[in-house]
Formats: structure tokens, sequence, C-alpha cells
């Protein structure tokens, strides 16, 4: 959902390119992104996927091209670098895993301007029970030129931000007081 926020914001439609059928249309909509403006490209192997995603690189008039894939090699990045570059096309590769295995292999380099870790966390419990708006643990891992952080993130509001949780906003502050 972290994903589908980003490619809300930005103008065309998104090529969305999957190997699990589990992208939930009213998901996406609850982030602001109409499942109308989305391209659905599924295939049944990472090796199928990567294609279409450099392929998907190459169209200028798509606003983003998202990738899910479990295994990325330093070569394949490479390749979709150079195509997001060339075409000016946003890309966003989210690295899923199923198996212990397949995590592992989230940690292998790749040529990536920039390496995000995204993870859920729990949310501000609330008093009379219902769901508030759910939170993730955004970490970047690697920038050329700036160093790791780590923020924890409220999902969107109604002007469709993401936020710092209010309950966590001055917590450096209130730990230099006490």
């Amino acid at each position: 959902m972290f994903a589908a926020r980003i490619a809300a914001r930005l103008k065309g439609p998104v090529l969305w390119c999957l190997t699990r059928r589990d992208l939930f249309a009213p998901g996406l909509m609850k982030v602001g992104f109409h499942p109308d403006s989305v391209i659905y490209a599924e295939t049944c192997r990472d090796a199928d996927a990567l294609p279409l995603i450099e392929e998907g690189l190459h169209q200028k008039d798509l606003g983003a091209v998202v990738g899910e894939v479990s295994r990325l090699g330093l070569t394949a990045s490479r390749r979709l670098h150079v195509a997001a570059e060339a075409s000016g096309v946003p890309a966003l590769v989210i690295r899923r895993w199923w198996t212990a295995a397949q995590r592992d292999l989230t940690k292998l380099p790749t040529a990536a301007a920039t390496r995000w870790r995204v993870s859920p966390v729990p949310s501000e419990v609330v008093p009379a029970g219902g769901l508030k708006r759910g939170r993730w643990q955004v970490e970047l891992v690697r920038c050329r030129g700036a160093d790791p952080r780590s923020w924890i993130l409220e999902a969107c509001d109604a002007q469709g931000r993401l936020a710092l949780p209010s309950d966590l906003a001055d917590r450096q502050e209130q730990a230099q007081v006490r």
C-alpha cells in the first residue's frame, strides 16, 4: 500500500507487474489510487516479470512502473535503472519474499538509486475499539550521498499526506526533558 500511495500521486496510468494475484482494488482506493489507473501484468515467475517492468519503463506516457519480484540481481536492476533514467518514468520495485531463503535475497546489492525497507508497525491503540490509520517503519537503507535513516509514518490522511504519528511526533523532545 505504501508503493500504491506513491504511485497515486503521479500523473498517468501505472503498470503494475506482479507474480501473485493479491493486489486488492478496494485497498488501492483506500490510499487514493483508483484501480482504473492501473494496468495489471501478472506472470508466474520473476524471470518473466523483469522484462515486463523494463518494457514498461520504455513507455514515456506511463506515470510509473511498479514491479513485485523476489529476486532482483545487480545486472537486472542496472537495466531497470538505465531504462528509468532514459524515459523519466519512475520505477518502484518491491522485493517480496515468501520463504526465509527468499528473504535473504532482499539483502543482495542492486543498482537502485535508493533502497528502502518498509515494514508494518502496530497502530495507535483506540480506547473505544475500531481501526486507526496504518503505520509503517520506513527505513532509507541506501542512498548515494546520504546516511541511512528511519521513520515511523502513518498512512495517508484525507488530503493524501503521510504523517508522523501524533503520539510519536514529540518523543525525542520528551526524552531530552526527562
